[in-house]
């Protein structure tokens, strides 16, 4: 949106006139609300915000917020009556410097600065032009006040001996509010063009310290399940995989059966056949050869998840809707990685505005391939027949959800008038994207995956019937399994969680800019999901439990769960939203970051239980 105040590069203007509103009561009124709720708007000038300029307490250093306050608040010496004021004279201070390279040699200026100084001149004495006659010495401010109509109070209120002072009646009255501005042009030759950002990340210090606590959260839980991964690694799984391959308890998928002694002593009769040649010498006595006999034959005791090699690898429920969605998982894990690379190298920045959804959303659409291939071969591996039907819901099932729902909340904020609207060429340009390049991309990737590349062999056979699962411990149930790793996974992340939110919804006076941190804990978050996936797997088949398909799914994505349990107490708590609206855009806007984090995290979960799965009974 370009705004009315012309800026002319090197110009001084002392005063300009922009111009005069007439403002309602009902208008009044939402203005002290914008004001008492903090509002601040954000300029642009050469792609850098205007900011409010601030100095540490030890005047040692200068850093900048983005935006500068509508207005201010104070109580009133006199009656102690709360007052507003809204700011409105602005003075544009642009910093500048000769522009590198042979642009600067021949004149070429760059903005490396934007300040915002706000003022609040009331409409007393001014010129002919509508400017103040003294900008600098002006004391008494632009209050937000219209007088009661008491004409109107008192016919409304006729039998009370008190008027309040609050008048809602639109008697038709309005106020007068001028705007004006002032503009500077200073040279800076101390903030390079390279760094004219900095300015908007120096006051960091304590947040990096948070950062660092962040991290450290998350090495402490995430070095505690690596523990707990350590022993069921080291000690239990390999004494029971030893003890099963050396015992060959595994024989073609069938429990081999082993020849015990007898407990006399004596020889069985089969033995005695090879040793001595007598058999009828070991036919004297019926009852002593029938626990002989019972002896030789009894089975090895197997237990525990040894139990369930000829069912672990059938094929989950539901398996066309696990496929797609393992699918979409590997598309979003492989945008996300692409972000925060980008990120950390600095290729993506607040200078580069919108870069971040924009790259996101091409990363997204042709990671599409990458989506196809894993979809397909996992639902081949699954037994799956009809792959065109599976690239359907690959290419539909998840994109189109996301559409539909961005294309639903956006009809809502076009009903607002707001200027966050997404244009309609922009849908279409969206729409255009996802069926005309991502699911092209998809069905050659599926296409190749199903017919070019092998599907997952299993190291064991599967039986022709299911093995019934045993009634299971409240502590082995998938509800209490899934429920405490999503805790875990969420305990990892929710510091940096703070920062994002707040970022998102509360400050914007500052930029989230530290993909570094952002980055380590996501490492340590995939580490996390990892061991809880692996720990979760291993006691669900200790209980001869082996759906485990879909619940290694659950217990990688669970922590979506709490984070949106996260989202609605941050609502209530930190937020002061109003209007109906508004809250459904909070509350759908993070169910669908959640279904995104659930998705990818679940993904990981997945293949981190069916690898896991596989190694053992291999």
């Amino acid at each position: 949106m370009t705004s009315d105040y012309d800026l002319m590069m090197g110009q001084d203007q002392e005063c300009q006139y922009l111009c005069s509103r007439e403002t309602s009561r009902k208008g009044i009124k939402r203005a002290q609300q914008l004001v008492d709720d903090g509002y601040v708007a954000e300029w642009i000038v050469d792609n850098l915000p205007g900011a409010t300029s601030f100095v540490t307490v030890d005047r040692t250093q200068k850093y900048y917020a983005a935006g500068f306050k509508l207005g201010y608040k104070d109580y009133s010496p006199v009656t102690r009556k709360p007052r507003h004021f809204i700011n409105n004279h602005l003075t544009l201070v642009l910093r500048w410097r000769k522009a590198p390279g042979k642009s600067g040699q021949h004149g070429g200026k760059v903005v490396v600065g934007f300040e915002v100084y706000t003022k609040s001149i009331g409409p007393g004495e001014r010129k002919d032009t509508g400017c103040p006659i003294d900008i600098h010495h002006a004391t008494d401010g632009m209050e937000l006040y219209i007088a009661p109509n008491m004409t109107n109070l008192a016919s409304k209120y006729p039998f009370s001996s008190y008027l309040p002072e609050e008048d809602d009646v639109d008697d038709g009255t309005t106020l007068t509010i001028p705007y004006t501005y002032s503009v500077y042009f200073r040279e800076d030759d101390r903030v390079g063009w390279a760094n004219r950002w900095d300015l908007y990340f120096n006051n960091q210090e304590e947040s990096s310290r948070i950062h660092w606590l962040a991290i450290l959260n998350s090495l402490v839980i995430a070095g505690l399940l690596s523990a707990a991964v350590a022993v069921v690694i080291g000690r239990t799984i390999q004494g029971d995989i030893k003890g099963y391959t050396k015992d060959g308890a595994l024989e073609e998928g069938k429990i081999k059966i082993r020849r015990k002694k007898p407990r006399n002593g004596t020889k069985s009769p089969r033995l005695a056949e090879k040793g001595s040649g007598r058999l009828l010498e070991q036919a004297g006595d019926v009852d002593h050869d029938a626990d002989i006999s019972s002896d030789e034959e009894s089975i090895e005791e197997v237990t525990g998840w040894k139990l369930l090699h000829g069912d672990v690898f059938r094929a989950p429920a539901y398996p066309g809707l696990l496929a797609p969605l393992i699918g979409s998982g590997m598309q979003l894990i492989f945008m996300t990685t692409g972000l925060l690379l980008l990120s950390c190298f600095g290729l993506l920045n607040p200078s580069f505005r919108g870069g971040f959804v924009s790259v996101g959303m091409g990363l997204f659409v042709f990671a599409g391939v990458f989506s196809g291939y894993f979809s397909s071969r996992v639902y081949r591996t699954f037994g799956g027949r009809d792959w065109r039907k599976n690239t359907l819901m690959t290419a539909l099932l998840v994109p189109g959800l996301l559409f539909t729902t961005i294309f639903i909340l956006n009809l809502f904020v076009w009903a607002q008038a707001s200027s966050t609207a997404l244009p309609f060429t922009t849908l279409v340009g969206i729409m255009a994207l996802w069926l005309l390049i991502q699911l092209p991309l998809v069905y050659a990737g599926s296409w190749y995956g199903y017919h070019r590349s092998q599907p997952w062999e299993h190291p064991t056979k599967t039986n022709a019937t299911s093995r019934q699962v045993p009634d299971q411990a409240w502590y082995t149930t998938s509800i209490v399994l899934v429920a405490l790793a999503g805790l875990i996974s969420f305990a990892v992340i929710f510091i940096e969680l703070l920062f994002v939110f707040r970022s998102l919804w509360q400050d914007k006076s500052g930029y989230y800019y530290v993909f570094g941190f952002l980055s380590v804990v996501s490492v340590v978050l995939m580490v996390t999901i990892i061991e809880a996936a692996i720990v979760a797997t291993y006691i669900q088949l200790c209980a001869e439990n082996h759906h485990w398909w879909w619940q290694s799914f659950f217990v990688g994505g669970a922590g979506a769960f709490w984070i949106f349990i996260y989202s609605v107490w941050y609502y209530y708590t930190k937020l002061h939203i109003q209007g109906f609206i508004s809250g459904m855009l909070f509350f759908s806007y993070s169910f669908l970051a959640c279904v995104v984090y659930g998705l990818l995290t679940g993904t990981v979960g997945f293949l981190t239980a069916y690898a896991f799965v596989r190694r053992i009974y291999g």
